[in-house]
């Protein structure tokens, strides 16, 4: 679990008074009692293993919440009706800006967290309403003091949260036909409503012609809603809507689908249906340009999709501004949209760079994600923004039926529908007062966009080295050992490593592994303690933001521990790639077969992800009556149970689980369904060889149950996704026949412990060279490919390692390159400067306008290089490397660790 939740019925009765007297004019205004309730949300996430056990508080107001106040002196003039509700309205808007969806306050508790992903998460999905018609309306506009019924002028405002809109009026019309489409976000279900309320226009105050409200839950359950509603507190009249609700796939594949189906939409609004949406997470800038006069600027964004634009907030002082917004944008068709970015001065003039990214780049990426830092166009040479893009394409199911009839008129009393006809308001039962349609069982299950995102975190605890001795004798003036062991704690999961005895270099050999949500402000935490017979001493400890070992991949370092004198820990982490790729299981399979680990752990090959939708035609209880069902899902000893249904033959759970597989050949699922966990109801048996067998790995259908009635099945996914990992590809050291390096799939060259000297540790030489001449002074990671879309050629420098010193505090390094043959040095790039850091991590990315031909030509002249003062004794250059781009397949673009070779006099 990553987050808890709850709901308040929140009421708040103030007895507050306050009293404002201005004796030149004898007036006296004040407020006597403030009254506010409605129902807050509360979220404590993320859920972290340490105190305070949560990374932060996020509350808000599902819906607008009610306000009373009682005015006191002059201000009473705003209890006079009309005015009263013109001051509630306004003081609602507020409170609305700030604790109403799609506002949410937030108040981090831990440092470190990514507040604007608290503060604005994905949505759940996105609600496309059809306002078609109406009918029966209320006459309002009337003839002769009210003896003659005339028309209305009506138009509707329909809201979710703070989102708002309003349909175009249609003159002198009791069946108005409007058609008109509107799309808004939904963060919460269930929780949030759809409200409609029709006007009648009117030159000085409009006349109400009645409200509906749904429970957007419904919509998401049924898919489709296309139903008249009958309007409330009025005597007449209906509306006729069509709601969809639209998931959000992390994937591309429909998008083509989905365009081609908007353009077969038409309604009478200007925009377009929207094929996907964007979240945009605004972090932060470093080093933007000084105003005139070398002051520091006042840093604010606009970002523009075609005719939408957004702003920041304002960063007040500063060249390293700290934003932390978030923004959602619907797009069109994103293989032709641009974000255009501009960074501004506070008064709106002053431009401090600017960027544009084609939406084109998202849909390349994995998950249609891009978190990075991004060089600024027309800034300082130093000039970047850390921005956080996600894509999500808008898929209507339409495997699924409608819930609710289409009626191609508003149902009168008698006419089958039930006496009262249908009611205004939903509820997640259906639809009040009337008969609930039969609607055909769907054929596949429809978890939501997030199922299966979860991730598989491996970590290897090798060794430690130089730890304190904490085990004296005659009072401290012997020295002696420690018996040391390992706490390891991450996402609300805790590992302990065995207790070695007497040692202060132990060796562990110990793995562990855990299935995560990528949540922001994660951290790995360990502890090292020494074993005693009454309380165990500390021995050091350290933190790893999960963030940074997902964005690496692959870590296999010492790390040095914190509040002690001495001791380090070696650790090998790898955040595992997961494909669908059958073939490739064997390998890992192969590669697992051949590792040993002093715990005894088996390393995982798969992770199985289980989404258990619902149950059909199960069998009564023994007394007769419909059984309260819950299901148990196991695999290998692991167990999980869902909720428990109210009584029901035809249980629905939507709930979703994990299992870690090591061999997904030999394993088998079973699930149970019983009523309250006694009497069983009946059962499905799954070997995962079976999931194996289907498309992508993907077992997506209804299961018949044994042990019960011939109907009775339950409808589940099951999908399978493979642990690839980096240290599966072996290779030969050169010059070595009997020792095997170990290259990762971008060249990451993996050190190997020999076992005769558990102190020494050897790495393998990479396959690819780094230049010629000259030692090696440390490697660079380099990303270097050609995007066809952009017809641009890209450098991406994400990191450097081992770098040696180049003075007694270190080096403060930086990457300068040019692309050969370049006589004017037009081509000639450069990172940011990291001080103090000989593991320095870059992560920026150059483009170029070149043909894929002229690319092909160039060749990178790369080096790291030291920043000096003119006056500096210190040395420069740091080391180089030469890559010929006619060696590399530009085409699919290679990312991996090259030499740097120090130049020899």
């Amino acid at each position: 679990m990553t987050r808890s939740r709850c709901c308040w019925i929140s009421i708040y009765a103030g007895d507050v008074e306050i009293n404002v007297e201005i004796k030149k004019y004898f007036c006296k205004a004040g407020v006597k009692g403030i009254q506010l309730h409605g129902k807050l949300r509360v979220i404590l996430e993320p859920l972290i293993g340490d105190i305070p056990l949560v990374g932060a508080i996020t509350m808000f107001f599902i819906r607008r919440p009610k306000l009373d106040i009682n005015w006191t002196g002059l201000t009473n003039l705003l209890d006079i009706p009309g005015l009263n509700a013109m001051s509630d309205t306004m003081i609602m808007d507020a409170i609305a800006a700030f604790l109403v969806l799609p506002n949410r306050l937030t108040v981090p508790l831990v440092a470190d967290l990514h507040v604007a992903q608290l503060r604005s998460p994905l949505p759940r999905g996105v609600v496309r309403i059809h306002l078609l018609e109406a009918e029966d309306l209320t006459a309002k506009d009337t003839v002769i003091k009210g003896l003659i019924d005339g028309k209305s002028d009506p138009y509707a405002v329909l809201r979710v949260g703070t989102q708002t809109f309003t349909s175009h009026h249609v003159d002198s019309n009791l069946n108005p036909q409007w058609r008109e489409m509107f799309e808004v976000i939904v963060h919460e279900v269930p929780g949030q409503e759809l409200e409609v309320e029709v006007f009648d226009k009117d030159p000085d105050q409009d006349d109400f012609l009645g409200r509906v409200k749904i429970d957007l839950d419904i919509v998401k359950r049924a898919r489709v809603v296309d139903d008249w509603f009958n309007l409330k507190d009025v005597p007449s009249g209906s509306v006729h809507l069509r709601l969809e609700w639209l998931s959000l796939l992390p994937s591309a594949e429909r998008l083509s689908e989905v365009i081609q189906r908007n353009r077969n939409v038409s309604c009478k609004t200007s925009d377009p249906p929207s094929a996907a949406i964007l979240a945009v997470y605004l972090d932060r800038a470093q080093d933007l340009p000084m105003k005139k006069g070398n002051k520091d600027p006042s840093p604010m964004v606009q970002l523009s999709i075609q005719d939408t634009t957004r702003e920041s907030k304002t960063s007040y002082g500063t060249n390293n501004p700290l934003w932390e917004d978030a923004f959602t944008f619907f797009i069109q068709d994103p293989s032709r949209q641009d974000i255009d970015i501009q960074v501004k001065d506070d008064d709106r003039a002053l431009s401090l760079g600017s960027l544009t990214i084609p939406l084109a780049r998202l849909l390349t990426s994995p998950d249609l994600t891009m978190d990075q830092w991004f060089q600024l166009n027309n800034s300082g040479p130093a000039s970047r923004i850390y921005i956080k893009t996600i894509l999500r394409v808008l898929w209507l199911n339409e495997e699924m039926s409608p819930t609710t009839p289409v009626s191609p008129h508003p149902p009168s009393p008698g006419s089958g529908h039930g006496a009262g006809g249908i009611t205004s308001e939903l509820s997640p039962g259906g639809v009040s007062g009337a008969l609930k349609p039969v609607s055909t069982p769907p054929q596949h299950t429809t978890p939501d966009s997030d199922f299966g995102t979860e991730g598989v975190l491996r970590i290897h605890l090798v060794e430690a080295h130089n730890l304190i001795a904490k085990d004296n004798f005659m009072g401290g003036m012997v020295k002696g050992k420690s018996d040391p062991y390992v706490k390891i704690r991450v996402g609300g999961v805790a590992f302990r490593s065995h207790t070695i005895k007497e040692n202060l270099n132990p060796y562990w050999n110990e793995l562990y592994e855990v299935i995560l949500t990528q949540l922001p402000g994660q951290e790995v935490q360990f502890e090292l303690y020494d074993k005693d017979l009454d309380q165990d001493d500390f021995l050091g400890r350290f933190r790893l933001n999960l963030r940074d070992v997902i964005g690496s991949q692959f870590t296999d370092q010492w790390f040095t521990l914190n509040d002690v004198k001495s001791g380090r820990v070696h650790l090998v982490l790898e955040w595992l790639p997961r494909v669908t790729d059958l073939p490739r299981l064997e390998q890992v399979l192969q590669f697992q077969s051949q590792q040993s680990y002093q715990n005894k752990v088996l390393p995982s090959a798969a992770v199985l992800f289980i989404y258990v939708e619902r149950a059909h035609g199960l069998p009564l209880k023994k007394s007769g009556k419909e059984p309260k069902v819950g299901a148990e899902i196991a695999l290998k000893g692991i167990s999980y149970r869902t909720k428990v249904c109210e009584r029901s033959m035809s249980p629905r759970w939507d709930e979703a689980f994990h299992f870690l597989v090591r061999d997904p050949r030999d394993e088998i699922l079973t699930i149970k369904l019983s009523h309250s966990w006694g009497q069983p109801l009946g059962s499905v048996v799954l070997p995962l060889r079976e999931v194996l067998a289907e498309p992508d790995l993907v077992l997506d259908r209804w299961l018949s149950l044994d042990g019960a009635l011939p109907e009775s099945q339950i409808l589940l996914r099951a999908s399978l996704k493979i642990l690839d990992t980096q240290l599966a590809v072996c290779r030969k050291v050169p010059g070595d026949d009997d020792v095997t390096g170990v290259t990762g799939e971008e060249g990451d060259d993996i050190p190997r412990r020999d076992q005769a000297n558990p102190d020494l540790r050897h790495r393998a030489v990479p396959s690819h060279a780094g230049g010629e001449g000259g030692g090696v002074a440390g490697q660079v990671k380099l990303s270097i490919g050609y995007s066809i879309e952009e017809s641009r050629l890209y450098v991406t420098v994400h990191s450097c390692r081992d770098l040696p010193a180049c003075s007694k505090d270190g080096s403060d390094p930086y990457v300068s390159f040019i692309l050969l043959p370049d006589k004017n040095r037009t081509t000639k790039r450069k990172t940011a400067i990291r001080k103090r850091d000989l593991n320095p991590e870059f992560n920026e990315r150059f483009d170029f306008d070149f043909s894929l031909e002229e690319s092909l030509q160039r060749r990178l002249d790369l080096s790291v290089k030291n920043s000096v003062s003119f006056m500096s004794r210190e040395r420069e250059l740091i080391g180089k490397v030469l890559v010929d781009l006619d060696q590399i397949d530009l085409n699919s673009g290679v990312t991996q660790w090259y030499n740097l070779t120090q130049e020899i006099n």
